[in-house]
This record gives structure tokens, C-alpha cells and sequence, in this order.
């Protein structure tokens, strides 16, 4: 597939992303709320009476078993996923449950996949400018020039991600986490409020999972961030407070050496061969 069928395929990508500038209202400091929320699939019910509140600015790890309901609850706050009961809102003034995809992303929330999905055959820079570009058609945005605030913009976030010195390489041949890395620079360019990032160090190394921490970590306070993760190592190196899910419903809360040392967690999560 040639590089514009490929950046015409994923168009749409892009009208997903938010605003500078996100309409929310924190002044109540809890920029996420989810109240008795219920989803069932075919009979099973994949998030049962969830209830979850995300301060605004926090860095929240949300961990649990595999089918605990984690990416089912990030689908509902996205929009992906219409649940069956409950509230979700973001801020005071927004009822997500109104919103479609695109409009939610327009409001600030912001999703990373564990897979990232980055324009290999463009560089670094080029990557960013495009996730910034105002008109997200493909001729409109390779013509586009930009502005020196956008330049100063696209640095701020290189320098932010470690990638400056790799800015003119083509992403194709970047780590698996620099593309990780990549992937999150693309969401920041939108200024996102909240950002939910799903199993940011799955395939990574070491030396790639501690600078992964150490980027989750400055993005809060100027960003609400939820990591849903699998690696306890890993959680442990970036966790304030730790949410774990078990059919679909908060089975704990806390540090994480509260959660650890919770019977219920080690039962049915901890004490796993697999974890």
C-alpha cells in the first residue's frame, strides 16, 4: 500500500484527536467519574456496578486478571462502548454517554493501544506535525507550513519524549518503544486532558521501560493519565494509586502495597503463575 493510501485509509484517526484547548470543568478536582456502570455481551457481563473517580492531574494504574474489564471500561469512556446502565462524566459538564468517538476525543480524552500505529514511511517530525495539523486531509496537511509556535510546539514534545536527535529518521526503524514513545508525542501534540494508555511496556526493554516511567510520570499534573499494565514491576515504578478490576467491578483500591498485600488481590490476581 502506497504511503497516501495508507495516510487516506487513517484520516479519520485524526479527527479523533482533541482540541488545544479542552472545554472540561475540574474545579471539583475529579476530571473522570463513573458511577454503577454496567455492560453484558451475549449474557456476560463484562462491567458490573463499576465505580471509579480519577482526579484531575492524577496518575492512576488500573491492573487486573485477563477479562477483569479493563479494556471494556476504557471502550465506555471513549465512546466505543455504549454500557447498558450508570453515569460516566468528564469534568462537571460532561455526560459521556452523549457523546460519540470523535466528539469525546474533541473534548480532551485521549486512548493509546498497546499496538502503536505510526506512519513508518514519514520521519519522527513529520509524524507530529501531521497528528497537529488543524485540517486533517491528507494534501491540505503535506502542503501545510507551520507556524513557529507549531515548530516550537513539535520540539517541546521531541525533547519531551526523548526523540529529538532522531527526529528526521523515518519511525519505521525506531525501537519498539520509541515508536510507543512516538505514539504518545502524536496524542500530546492535541493537548490532551486525560490520556489512557494501555499496556505501554508490553515487548520492551528494560532500558525502554524505565524511560517509559520516567515519561508517565512528568506527563501528570498537566495531564490525568490511566496506564492499564500487567507488569508489577513496572506498576510499581510509577503507581500512586493502584485501582485493580475483577469482573468487571473494583475489587480494591489503594497503594500498591496496600493492593499487594490485599487477600481478595493476591486470590485472584497476584498469586497467578502467569503475573
Amino acid at each position: 500500500m502506497s504511503l497516501i493510501s495508507q495516510l487516506r485509509d487513517r484520516e479519520h484517526v485524526f479527527d479523533f484527536l482533541a482540541p488545544d484547548v479542552s472545554p472540561v470543568d475540574v474545579h471539583h478536582g475529579v476530571i473522570l467519574y463513573m458511577e454503577d456502570v454496567s455492560v453484558s455481551f451475549d449474557g456476560f457481563r463484562a462491567i458490573n456496578n463499576l465505580n471509579l473517580a480519577i482526579d484531575d492531574g492524577e496518575l492512576r494504574c488500573i491492573i487486573g486478571p485477563n477479562g477483569a474489564g479493563k479494556t471494556t471500561m476504557m471502550d465506555i469512556i471513549t465512546g466505543k462502548t455504549r454500557p447498558d446502565t450508570g453515569k460516566v462524566w468528564f469534568g462537571t459538564r460532561h455526560d459521556l454517554l452523549r457523546y460519540d468517538e470523535p466528539a469525546i476525543a474533541r473534548l480532551g480524552i485521549g486512548r493509546k493501544f498497546q499496538k502503536p500505529t505510526v506512519f513508518e514511511a514519514l520521519s519522527v517530525f513529520e509524524n507530529l506535525e501531521l497528528a497537529m495539523a488543524a485540517d486533517k486531509r491528507v494534501w491540505p496537511t503535506l502542503r501545510a507550513r507551520l507556524t513557529g509556535e507549531e515548530t516550537d510546539r513539535i520540539a517541546e514534545v521531541l525533547t519531551l519524549i526523548g526523540l529529538t536527535s532522531h527526529r528526521h529518521d523515518p519511525a519505521g526503524i525506531l525501537s519498539h518503544g520509541q515508536k510507543q514513545w512516538l505514539e504518545i508525542g502524536m496524542l500530546l501534540m492535541q493537548r490532551p486532558r486525560l490520556l489512557l494508555v494501555d499496556e505501554p511496556v508490553a515487548g520492551m526493554t528494560e532500558p525502554e521501560m524505565e524511560r517509559t516511567a520516567e515519561l508517565l510520570t512528568s506527563l501528570a499534573g498537566e495531564h490525568s493519565v490511566v496506564v492499564v499494565e500487567h507488569d508489577m514491576g513496572f506498576v510499581r515504578s510509577i503507581a500512586r494509586t493502584v485501582t485493580v478490576l475483577h469482573q468487571g467491578s473494583v475489587l480494591a483500591e489503594g497503594s500498591m502495597d496496600e493492593v499487594s498485600a490485599n487477600p481478595k488481590v493476591i486470590e485472584v490476581y497476584l498469586g497467578e503463575d502467569a503475573c
